[in-house]
């Protein structure tokens, strides 16, 4: 692991806040993939609609980005998907209503395959992503 760090940004990811307000999230999938267009247009997405928000919007994202947690330059995958997993697990389990996703080619392995739709499936007041029956959804996706 990568010296102190590492424990320090589990610790963020375990404790600082993700809340979000009902039909704010926004999730994006970047992991394994040759680009960052589905992070782009969710950037692009909240910039043209205030009040959603991503991760990286919330006190726990804001600071790992900030120690550098979002770069693999820093840290290896594993390690970093790890850190981005448990805060987005939390992340998750607060959201309500829909959640917007921009997840066009979404590899198995992605921290959204993983562990975002799972949780999203498993909240029950998450009720719709993307404005469809979430599990409707997580059936188009796992069938792609």
């Amino acid at each position: 692991m990568n010296g102190d760090r590492w424990p320090e940004g589990m610790k963020i990811a375990r404790t600082l806040d993700v809340s979000s307000k009902e039909n704010s999230v926004v999730v994006y999938s970047i992991s394994f993939q040759p680009t960052a267009a589905n992070r782009e247009k969710a950037f692009d997405f909240v910039k043209k609609n205030p009040g959603h928000l991503l991760i990286e919007h919330t006190e726990c994202g804001a600071k790992l980005v900030e120690m550098g947690f979002e770069s693999t330059k820093t840290l290896n995958k594993d390690e970093s998907m790890m850190i981005w997993s448990e805060a987005s697990r939390r992340f998750i389990a607060g959201a309500s209503g829909n959640v917007t996703a921009f997840v066009e080619g979404a590899d198995p392995r992605s921290v959204f395959r993983t562990v975002e739709l799972p949780n999203i499936l498993q909240n029950d007041k998450i009720t719709t992503v993307n404005g469809m029956d979430k599990f409707l959804f997580a059936k188009q996706i796992e069938n792609k």
